[in-house]
Protein backbone atom coordinates (compact mmCIF):
# COMPACT_ATOMS: atom_id res chain seq x y z
CA UNK A 1 0.00 0.00 0.00
CA UNK A 2 3.00 2.02 1.14
CA UNK A 3 4.94 2.07 -2.09
CA UNK A 4 1.72 2.27 -4.49
CA UNK A 5 1.27 5.75 -2.44
CA UNK A 6 4.79 6.50 -2.98
CA UNK A 7 4.54 5.46 -7.03
CA UNK A 8 1.96 7.56 -7.42
CA UNK A 9 3.35 10.82 -5.82
CA UNK A 10 6.27 10.19 -8.18
CA UNK A 11 4.11 9.80 -11.13
CA UNK A 12 1.99 13.12 -10.41
CA UNK A 13 5.34 15.70 -10.42
CA UNK A 14 4.62 16.45 -7.01
CA UNK A 15 4.52 20.04 -6.41
CA UNK A 16 7.02 20.76 -9.09
CA UNK A 17 8.89 19.72 -11.86
CA UNK A 18 11.83 18.34 -10.05
CA UNK A 19 12.98 14.94 -9.12
CA UNK A 20 13.92 16.57 -5.98
CA UNK A 21 10.24 18.05 -5.04
CA UNK A 22 8.91 15.12 -6.01
CA UNK A 23 10.89 12.54 -4.38
CA UNK A 24 10.02 15.12 -1.17
CA UNK A 25 6.34 14.72 -1.60
CA UNK A 26 6.61 10.96 -1.96
CA UNK A 27 8.77 10.87 1.14
CA UNK A 28 6.29 13.45 2.90
CA UNK A 29 3.35 11.43 2.43
CA UNK A 30 5.24 8.12 3.76
CA UNK A 31 6.17 9.75 6.95
CA UNK A 32 2.54 10.58 7.43
CA UNK A 33 1.33 6.93 6.72
CA UNK A 34 4.15 5.70 9.10
CA UNK A 35 2.75 7.96 12.01
CA UNK A 36 -0.54 7.09 11.64
CA UNK A 37 0.41 3.40 12.13
CA UNK A 38 1.86 4.08 15.02
CA UNK A 39 -0.50 5.72 16.19
CA UNK A 40 -2.84 3.51 15.43
CA UNK A 41 -0.33 0.81 17.66
CA UNK A 42 -0.64 3.38 20.29
CA UNK A 43 -4.30 3.74 20.54
CA UNK A 44 -4.46 -0.28 20.54
CA UNK A 45 -2.93 -0.04 23.85
CA UNK A 46 0.12 -2.21 22.13
CA UNK A 47 2.79 -0.08 22.70
CA UNK A 48 6.28 -2.02 23.40
CA UNK A 49 8.46 0.67 24.81
CA UNK A 50 11.87 -0.39 25.31
CA UNK A 51 13.33 -0.05 28.78
CA UNK A 52 17.18 0.65 29.14
CA UNK A 53 19.10 -1.70 31.45
CA UNK A 54 22.65 0.22 32.94
CA UNK A 55 23.59 -3.10 34.30
CA UNK A 56 24.66 -6.79 33.77
CA UNK A 57 21.95 -9.18 33.26
CA UNK A 58 20.66 -10.80 36.09
CA UNK A 59 18.09 -11.86 38.62
CA UNK A 60 18.59 -7.48 39.87
CA UNK A 61 18.57 -4.98 37.31
CA UNK A 62 19.59 -2.15 37.24
CA UNK A 63 17.42 0.64 35.03
CA UNK A 64 18.57 3.91 33.41
CA UNK A 65 16.73 6.77 34.97
CA UNK A 66 17.19 5.77 38.74
CA UNK A 67 15.92 2.61 39.03
CA UNK A 68 17.95 0.21 40.96
CA UNK A 69 17.07 -2.89 42.74
CA UNK A 70 14.50 -4.12 39.98
CA UNK A 71 13.86 -7.82 40.01
CA UNK A 72 14.13 -8.81 36.72
CA UNK A 73 11.55 -11.37 35.45
CA UNK A 74 11.72 -11.25 31.88
CA UNK A 75 14.84 -12.71 30.59
CA UNK A 76 15.35 -16.04 28.32
CA UNK A 77 18.62 -16.49 30.95
CA UNK A 78 16.75 -19.68 32.21
CA UNK A 79 19.79 -21.25 33.74
CA UNK A 80 21.54 -17.75 34.99
CA UNK A 81 24.70 -18.28 32.99
CA UNK A 82 24.68 -14.82 31.22
CA UNK A 83 26.28 -13.13 34.35
CA UNK A 84 27.99 -16.29 35.73
CA UNK A 85 31.78 -15.81 36.56
CA UNK A 86 33.37 -18.56 35.00
CA UNK A 87 31.62 -17.68 31.61
CA UNK A 88 32.22 -13.86 31.87
CA UNK A 89 36.14 -15.24 32.56
CA UNK A 90 35.75 -17.38 29.54
CA UNK A 91 34.51 -14.58 27.35
CA UNK A 92 37.46 -12.04 28.08
CA UNK A 93 40.38 -15.08 27.73
CA UNK A 94 38.58 -15.52 24.47
CA UNK A 95 38.64 -11.80 23.56
CA UNK A 96 42.06 -11.34 25.14
CA UNK A 97 43.81 -14.31 23.23
CA UNK A 98 41.28 -14.19 19.74
CA UNK A 99 40.54 -10.79 19.43
CA UNK A 100 37.01 -8.67 18.82
CA UNK A 101 36.19 -10.13 15.29
CA UNK A 102 37.38 -12.24 12.32
CA UNK A 103 36.12 -9.42 9.81
CA UNK A 104 35.33 -12.06 7.59
CA UNK A 105 33.09 -15.50 7.10
CA UNK A 106 34.20 -18.71 8.01
CA UNK A 107 35.38 -20.04 4.59
CA UNK A 108 37.38 -16.55 3.73
CA UNK A 109 39.53 -16.32 7.24
CA UNK A 110 37.10 -16.69 9.52
CA UNK A 111 37.30 -19.95 11.35
CA UNK A 112 39.62 -20.18 14.75
CA UNK A 113 40.25 -23.01 16.57
CA UNK A 114 37.61 -22.39 19.52
CA UNK A 115 34.81 -22.56 16.64
CA UNK A 116 35.65 -25.76 15.56
CA UNK A 117 36.40 -26.79 19.34
CA UNK A 118 32.87 -25.33 20.49
CA UNK A 119 30.82 -27.16 17.31
CA UNK A 120 32.80 -30.44 18.09
CA UNK A 121 31.30 -30.20 22.21
CA UNK A 122 27.33 -29.34 20.87
CA UNK A 123 27.85 -32.27 18.64
CA UNK A 124 28.78 -34.26 21.71
CA UNK A 125 26.19 -32.49 23.74
CA UNK A 126 23.26 -33.60 21.87
CA UNK A 127 24.61 -37.06 20.81
CA UNK A 128 25.31 -36.38 17.26
CA UNK A 129 27.66 -36.53 14.45
CA UNK A 130 28.57 -32.79 13.69
CA UNK A 131 27.63 -29.41 14.38
CA UNK A 132 27.58 -25.96 12.69
CA UNK A 133 27.43 -22.31 14.17
CA UNK A 134 25.08 -19.33 12.85
CA UNK A 135 24.94 -15.97 14.09
CA UNK A 136 21.41 -16.43 15.38
CA UNK A 137 19.37 -19.59 15.03
CA UNK A 138 16.94 -17.87 12.51
CA UNK A 139 19.90 -18.04 10.57
CA UNK A 140 20.18 -21.39 11.31
CA UNK A 141 16.40 -22.42 10.67
CA UNK A 142 16.88 -20.45 7.08
CA UNK A 143 20.01 -22.52 6.25
CA UNK A 144 18.33 -25.89 6.89
CA UNK A 145 15.17 -24.99 4.55
CA UNK A 146 17.02 -22.93 1.75
CA UNK A 147 19.70 -25.45 1.55
CA UNK A 148 17.20 -28.36 1.13
CA UNK A 149 14.76 -26.11 -1.34
CA UNK A 150 12.15 -27.21 1.08
CA UNK A 151 8.49 -25.83 0.41
CA UNK A 152 5.35 -27.01 2.11
CA UNK A 153 3.46 -26.66 -1.38
CA UNK A 154 -0.04 -26.58 -1.01
CA UNK A 155 -0.37 -25.36 2.48
CA UNK A 156 0.66 -21.89 3.21
CA UNK A 157 -2.41 -20.60 0.96
CA UNK A 158 -1.52 -18.03 -1.76
CA UNK A 159 -0.41 -18.97 -4.65
CA UNK A 160 2.55 -16.74 -4.95
CA UNK A 161 4.15 -18.50 -1.81
CA UNK A 162 4.34 -21.70 -3.27
CA UNK A 163 7.65 -21.42 -4.90
CA UNK A 164 9.52 -19.43 -2.14
CA UNK A 165 10.15 -21.88 0.85
CA UNK A 166 11.11 -19.17 3.01
CA UNK A 167 7.72 -16.88 2.31
CA UNK A 168 5.47 -20.03 2.03
CA UNK A 169 7.07 -20.99 5.74
CA UNK A 170 6.45 -17.03 6.96
CA UNK A 171 2.96 -17.45 5.43
CA UNK A 172 2.39 -20.44 7.35
CA UNK A 173 3.37 -19.08 10.76
CA UNK A 174 1.30 -15.79 10.45
CA UNK A 175 -1.56 -17.79 9.55
CA UNK A 176 -0.57 -20.45 12.87
CA UNK A 177 -1.85 -16.70 14.98
CA UNK A 178 -5.25 -17.12 13.65
CA UNK A 179 -5.83 -20.77 12.95
CA UNK A 180 -4.92 -23.66 14.97
CA UNK A 181 -5.78 -26.41 12.36
CA UNK A 182 -2.39 -25.63 10.57
CA UNK A 183 -0.50 -27.60 13.39
CA UNK A 184 -1.64 -30.85 11.82
CA UNK A 185 -2.19 -29.36 8.18
CA UNK A 186 1.62 -28.06 8.09
CA UNK A 187 3.99 -30.73 9.65
CA UNK A 188 5.00 -32.18 6.52
CA UNK A 189 7.27 -30.29 3.36
CA UNK A 190 8.72 -31.62 0.62
CA UNK A 191 11.98 -31.40 -0.92
CA UNK A 192 13.20 -30.92 -4.58
CA UNK A 193 16.55 -32.31 -3.70
CA UNK A 194 19.04 -35.28 -5.16
CA UNK A 195 16.46 -38.07 -3.54
CA UNK A 196 12.95 -38.18 -2.43
CA UNK A 197 12.91 -36.53 0.62
CA UNK A 198 10.23 -35.37 3.23
CA UNK A 199 11.32 -33.67 6.29
CA UNK A 200 8.98 -33.69 9.09
CA UNK A 201 9.43 -30.43 10.89
CA UNK A 202 8.14 -28.96 14.73
CA UNK A 203 10.28 -26.54 14.09
CA UNK A 204 6.76 -24.88 12.08
CA UNK A 205 4.48 -26.26 14.80
CA UNK A 206 6.59 -25.11 18.28
CA UNK A 207 5.18 -21.38 17.53
CA UNK A 208 5.19 -19.19 20.82
CA UNK A 209 1.77 -19.98 21.70
CA UNK A 210 2.85 -23.89 22.40
CA UNK A 211 6.11 -23.02 23.68
CA UNK A 212 4.52 -20.63 26.68
CA UNK A 213 2.00 -23.65 27.04
CA UNK A 214 5.43 -24.94 28.44
CA UNK A 215 5.52 -28.39 25.88
CA UNK A 216 6.32 -27.79 21.86
CA UNK A 217 3.86 -29.15 19.43
CA UNK A 218 2.97 -32.86 19.98
CA UNK A 219 5.22 -34.62 17.77
CA UNK A 220 4.79 -37.92 18.98
CA UNK A 221 1.81 -38.44 17.35
CA UNK A 222 3.20 -37.90 13.80
CA UNK A 223 5.65 -41.13 14.40
CA UNK A 224 3.04 -43.12 12.90
CA UNK A 225 2.78 -40.45 10.27
CA UNK A 226 6.51 -40.53 9.48
CA UNK A 227 6.75 -44.29 9.16
CA UNK A 228 3.87 -44.45 7.18
CA UNK A 229 5.36 -41.90 4.37
CA UNK A 230 9.31 -43.96 4.95
CA UNK A 231 7.26 -46.63 2.36
CA UNK A 232 7.41 -44.02 -0.26
CA UNK A 233 9.97 -41.31 0.40
CA UNK A 234 13.20 -40.93 3.18
CA UNK A 235 12.26 -38.52 6.01
CA UNK A 236 13.93 -36.65 8.44
CA UNK A 237 12.73 -34.87 11.96
CA UNK A 238 14.10 -31.34 12.66
CA UNK A 239 13.73 -30.06 16.35
CA UNK A 240 13.98 -26.84 17.50
CA UNK A 241 14.79 -26.63 20.58
CA UNK A 242 17.74 -28.15 22.61
CA UNK A 243 15.84 -30.23 24.61
CA UNK A 244 13.11 -30.97 22.82
CA UNK A 245 14.40 -34.47 21.89
CA UNK A 246 14.99 -35.89 25.37
CA UNK A 247 12.07 -34.34 26.77
CA UNK A 248 10.02 -36.35 24.92
CA UNK A 249 12.07 -39.49 24.72
CA UNK A 250 12.91 -39.65 21.18
CA UNK A 251 16.58 -38.51 21.31
CA UNK A 252 17.21 -41.73 18.61
CA UNK A 253 14.40 -40.67 16.06
CA UNK A 254 15.51 -37.19 15.85
CA UNK A 255 17.73 -36.54 12.52
CA UNK A 256 18.19 -32.76 12.96
CA UNK A 257 17.93 -29.92 16.07
CA UNK A 258 18.35 -26.75 15.27
CA UNK A 259 18.83 -24.36 18.42
CA UNK A 260 20.47 -20.72 19.73
CA UNK A 261 22.94 -19.89 21.87
CA UNK A 262 21.09 -16.68 22.54
CA UNK A 263 19.35 -18.25 25.80
CA UNK A 264 19.73 -20.46 28.32
CA UNK A 265 23.32 -21.38 26.57
CA UNK A 266 25.30 -18.33 27.75
CA UNK A 267 22.89 -15.82 26.38
CA UNK A 268 25.11 -13.87 23.88
CA UNK A 269 24.27 -14.72 20.56
CA UNK A 270 24.42 -17.38 18.30
CA UNK A 271 22.56 -20.70 16.51
CA UNK A 272 23.62 -23.91 15.76
CA UNK A 273 22.35 -26.74 13.74
CA UNK A 274 23.29 -30.56 14.47
CA UNK A 275 23.05 -33.94 12.76
CA UNK A 276 24.27 -36.01 10.67
CA UNK A 277 28.14 -35.37 8.91
CA UNK A 278 27.12 -35.26 5.34
CA UNK A 279 24.42 -32.53 6.26
CA UNK A 280 26.77 -30.41 8.15
CA UNK A 281 28.95 -30.65 5.25
CA UNK A 282 26.56 -29.75 2.70
CA UNK A 283 25.89 -26.38 4.89
CA UNK A 284 29.25 -25.45 5.30
CA UNK A 285 29.10 -25.35 1.11
CA UNK A 286 25.72 -24.21 0.34
CA UNK A 287 24.09 -22.04 3.36
CA UNK A 288 23.78 -18.75 2.50
CA UNK A 289 23.28 -17.39 6.32
CA UNK A 290 26.92 -19.07 6.92
CA UNK A 291 28.82 -18.25 3.71
CA UNK A 292 27.47 -14.73 3.90
CA UNK A 293 27.83 -14.12 7.42
CA UNK A 294 30.74 -13.14 9.62
CA UNK A 295 32.04 -15.50 12.07
CA UNK A 296 30.87 -15.62 15.62
CA UNK A 297 32.94 -13.09 17.65
CA UNK A 298 35.01 -14.76 20.07
CA UNK A 299 34.05 -14.02 23.26
CA UNK A 300 30.35 -14.96 22.32
CA UNK A 301 32.22 -18.90 21.36
CA UNK A 302 34.03 -18.52 24.67
CA UNK A 303 30.47 -17.82 26.65
CA UNK A 304 28.95 -20.58 24.91
CA UNK A 305 31.28 -23.02 25.47
CA UNK A 306 32.16 -22.35 29.15
CA UNK A 307 28.18 -22.44 29.79
CA UNK A 308 28.24 -25.80 27.71
CA UNK A 309 31.14 -27.47 29.88
CA UNK A 310 28.93 -26.17 33.38
CA UNK A 311 25.32 -28.14 32.20
CA UNK A 312 27.65 -31.06 31.15
CA UNK A 313 29.56 -31.22 34.67
CA UNK A 314 26.16 -31.15 36.53
CA UNK A 315 22.28 -31.05 36.34
CA UNK A 316 22.20 -28.90 39.29
CA UNK A 317 22.04 -25.58 37.84
CA UNK A 318 18.56 -27.50 35.76
CA UNK A 319 17.25 -28.36 39.16
CA UNK A 320 17.42 -25.21 40.67
CA UNK A 321 15.60 -23.74 38.06
CA UNK A 322 13.15 -26.92 38.07
CA UNK A 323 12.47 -25.91 41.95
CA UNK A 324 12.18 -22.24 41.18
CA UNK A 325 9.96 -22.71 38.17
CA UNK A 326 7.53 -25.06 40.58
CA UNK A 327 7.27 -22.57 43.58
CA UNK A 328 6.04 -19.56 41.07
CA UNK A 329 3.27 -21.50 39.26
CA UNK A 330 2.15 -23.36 42.90
CA UNK A 331 2.04 -19.72 44.90
CA UNK A 332 0.69 -17.85 41.20
CA UNK A 333 -2.60 -20.59 41.01
CA UNK A 334 -3.15 -20.55 44.74
CA UNK A 335 -3.38 -16.92 44.71
CA UNK A 336 -5.96 -17.37 41.78
CA UNK A 337 -4.15 -16.70 38.28
CA UNK A 338 -4.31 -18.91 35.72
CA UNK A 339 -0.76 -19.89 34.57
CA UNK A 340 -0.57 -21.53 31.16
CA UNK A 341 1.51 -24.79 30.37
CA UNK A 342 3.12 -27.03 32.74
CA UNK A 343 6.66 -27.44 34.30
CA UNK A 344 7.75 -25.10 32.08
CA UNK A 345 10.05 -21.83 33.34
CA UNK A 346 8.20 -19.41 31.12
CA UNK A 347 5.32 -18.74 32.84
CA UNK A 348 2.32 -16.53 30.65
CA UNK A 349 0.02 -15.20 33.49
CA UNK A 350 -2.93 -15.14 31.11
CA UNK A 351 -5.10 -12.04 31.43
CA UNK A 352 -6.59 -11.74 27.70
CA UNK A 353 -7.31 -8.08 27.38
CA UNK A 354 -4.40 -6.36 25.65
CA UNK A 355 -4.34 -3.14 27.76
CA UNK A 356 -4.83 -4.78 30.73
CA UNK A 357 -1.42 -7.02 30.25
CA UNK A 358 0.18 -3.68 29.32
CA UNK A 359 -1.06 -1.62 32.59
CA UNK A 360 -0.02 -4.27 34.95
CA UNK A 361 3.24 -4.43 33.69
CA UNK A 362 4.01 -1.57 33.85
CA UNK A 363 2.22 -0.91 37.55
CA UNK A 364 4.77 -4.57 38.19
CA UNK A 365 7.59 -1.71 37.59
CA UNK A 366 6.33 0.34 39.60
CA UNK A 367 6.69 -2.24 42.25
CA UNK A 368 10.41 -2.90 41.18
CA UNK A 369 9.14 -5.81 39.37
CA UNK A 370 10.06 -6.01 35.73
CA UNK A 371 7.95 -8.21 33.53
CA UNK A 372 6.62 -7.45 29.83
CA UNK A 373 3.18 -7.36 28.43
CA UNK A 374 2.48 -9.64 25.47
CA UNK A 375 -0.39 -8.46 22.74
CA UNK A 376 -0.77 -9.52 19.02
CA UNK A 377 0.59 -10.20 16.64
CA UNK A 378 3.51 -11.45 19.51
CA UNK A 379 1.06 -14.00 20.51
CA UNK A 380 -2.88 -14.35 19.28
CA UNK A 381 -5.84 -11.67 19.32
CA UNK A 382 -7.39 -12.75 22.75
CA UNK A 383 -4.47 -13.92 24.71
CA UNK A 384 -2.51 -11.25 25.84
CA UNK A 385 -0.37 -12.40 28.99
CA UNK A 386 2.68 -11.10 30.67
CA UNK A 387 4.91 -13.10 30.47
CA UNK A 388 7.19 -14.35 33.10
CA UNK A 389 10.40 -16.56 33.28
CA UNK A 390 12.00 -18.02 35.77
CA UNK A 391 15.76 -18.45 36.21
CA UNK A 392 18.26 -20.69 38.43
CA UNK A 393 19.75 -18.09 40.14
CA UNK A 394 15.87 -16.17 41.43
CA UNK A 395 16.02 -16.64 45.41
CA UNK A 396 13.34 -18.42 46.63
CA UNK A 397 12.51 -14.28 48.33
CA UNK A 398 12.65 -13.23 44.81
CA UNK A 399 9.54 -15.73 44.00
CA UNK A 400 7.69 -14.47 46.32
CA UNK A 401 8.69 -11.24 45.79
CA UNK A 402 7.08 -11.14 42.57
CA UNK A 403 4.24 -13.06 43.84
CA UNK A 404 2.98 -10.33 46.25
CA UNK A 405 3.45 -8.04 43.76
CA UNK A 406 0.99 -9.48 41.17
CA UNK A 407 -1.36 -10.44 44.24
CA UNK A 408 -1.62 -6.42 44.76
CA UNK A 409 -1.37 -5.45 40.97
CA UNK A 410 -4.17 -7.85 40.25
CA UNK A 411 -6.58 -7.18 42.43
CA UNK A 412 -5.77 -3.59 41.96
CA UNK A 413 -6.98 -3.75 38.13
CA UNK A 414 -9.97 -6.59 38.25
CA UNK A 415 -7.71 -9.38 36.84
CA UNK A 416 -8.45 -11.09 40.84
CA UNK A 417 -11.75 -10.65 42.85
Amino acid sequence: MWRGTVARVLRSGGTGNSRFVSGTAAVVEFRRRLERELEDIRGAGTWKSERIISSRQGPHLRLEGGGTGILNFCANNYLGLSSHPEVIRAAVEALEKFGAGLSSVRFICGTQSIHKDLEEKIARFHQREDAILYASCFDANAGIFETLSLCPRGFCGPSSCKKNCLTALRCVSAQWLEEERMVTECFMSYASFSVNLMLLSTTLCFKRANREAGWPCPILPFWAAGRKAAEYVCHVWLVPLAGTDELLGVMDKVTIINSTLGKALGGAAGGYTTGPKPLIDLLRQRSRPYLFSNSLPPAVVGCASKALDLLMESNAIAQSMAAKTQRFRSKMTAAGFTISGKDHPICPVMLGDARLAAVMAEDMLNRGIYVIGFSYPVVPKGKARIRVQISAVHSDEDIDRCVEAFTEVGRKHGALP
